[in-house]
């Protein structure tokens, strides 16, 4: 599970969220690397290691207690310290909204359960309803730190997220898949005519696959249309979070590029920004056209 175009992340991790990078207004830097590492650390609980499922879910049980506790103003226990003790502090200097942190732990749970159970997306109406908990959050709060609460950046914002999140899951099929971690929703594989087997590298069908290459295809196109939407965003926030966002929205599309590039065979190989990616980024960014809300 990653929910997060890069623009500076910790080296272990490739994100397609932005963090506290130097394009940040200074202020928010720490409040929004809190956000940063509560969200990190409880996807780390969620899909590193080895352990089991049983495990991971108590894990994310005693961190949601941990959440709870500093929300009531109380004391963590020791063994997340790092993590909210700043979480603490931005909770009560900016009043982030705690149900936008809970509904994190929520699709974190979620994506847990479905590996455990074998369980997939029915449809991509379930698929989106996961994006609003483990995508969307993370742009409500930042406009809230940002100050900006109307109901038009709103649904931009969700627009955003929701697409970064889906340009993550065709952009790891190959990481994913492997994991028995499943994004194409069952309703969109039997639309497409695709088995399983399409979508592993060492399937039988694997070469002969263009139910699979029409079927990304099709979501790259929906991510990009989706990122479209909202991208306008970026143009009404003003000075250097306006250039963060910029910056996030080209390079979500720019991995979308990259996925075409690829023939759309992401079960493959894994498209990735790197810094020969940034000078495009940089001109995408100066030069993006206002589009109308909707």
């Amino acid at each position: 599970m990653s929910n997060h175009a890069a623009v500076i992340t910790p080296a272990k991790h490739y994100e397609n969220f932005p963090v506290a990078s130097w394009l940040c207004p200074p202020r928010l830097r720490r409040p929004i690397a809190a956000i940063y590492w509560f969200a990190r650390t409880a996807d780390d609980l969620a899909d590193e290691g080895d352990a089991t499922a049983e495990q991971r879910l108590a894990g994310l049980q005693a961190y949601r207690a941990d959440l709870m506790a500093v929300a009531a103003d109380h004391a963590p226990s020791p063994r997340w310290a790092p993590v909210f003790a700043p979480l603490a502090r931005a909770l009560g200097d900016f009043a982030l909204p705690l149900n936008l942190l809970t509904d994190l732990l929520d699709a974190f749970e979620q994506d847990v359960r479905f590996t455990a159970s074998g369980k997939r997306y029915a449809d991509d109406a379930e698929l989106h309803d996961y994006c609003r908990r483990s995508a969307n959050p993370i742009g409500r709060l930042l406009l809230h730190l940002y100050g900006i609460n109307d109901a038009t950046s709103l649904a931009q914002s969700d627009q955003i997220c929701t697409a970064l999140q889906l340009i993550n899951f065709w952009q790891d099929l190959s990481v994913d898949v492997p994991r028995q971690r499943w994004y194409p929703s069952q309703a969109t594989m039997r639309r497409f005519e695709v088995s399983d087997a399409d979508l592993q590298a060492s399937g039988p069908r694997d070469s002969a696959s263009g139910s699979a290459t029409k079927m990304v295809a099709f979501y790259v196109d929906s991510a990009r249309a989706e990122m479209l939407k909202g991208s306008s965003l970026a143009l009404k926030i003003p000075g250097r979070a306006g250039w963060e966002l910029r910056l996030v929205v080209q390079g979500g599309l720019r991995i979308l590029d990259k996925v075409e590039a690829l023939e759309y065979a992401t079960w493959r190989a894994r498209p990735k920004l790197g810094t020969m990616d940034m000078p495009v980024l940089l001109w995408r960014a100066f030069t993006m056209p206002p589009r109308p809300a909707g």
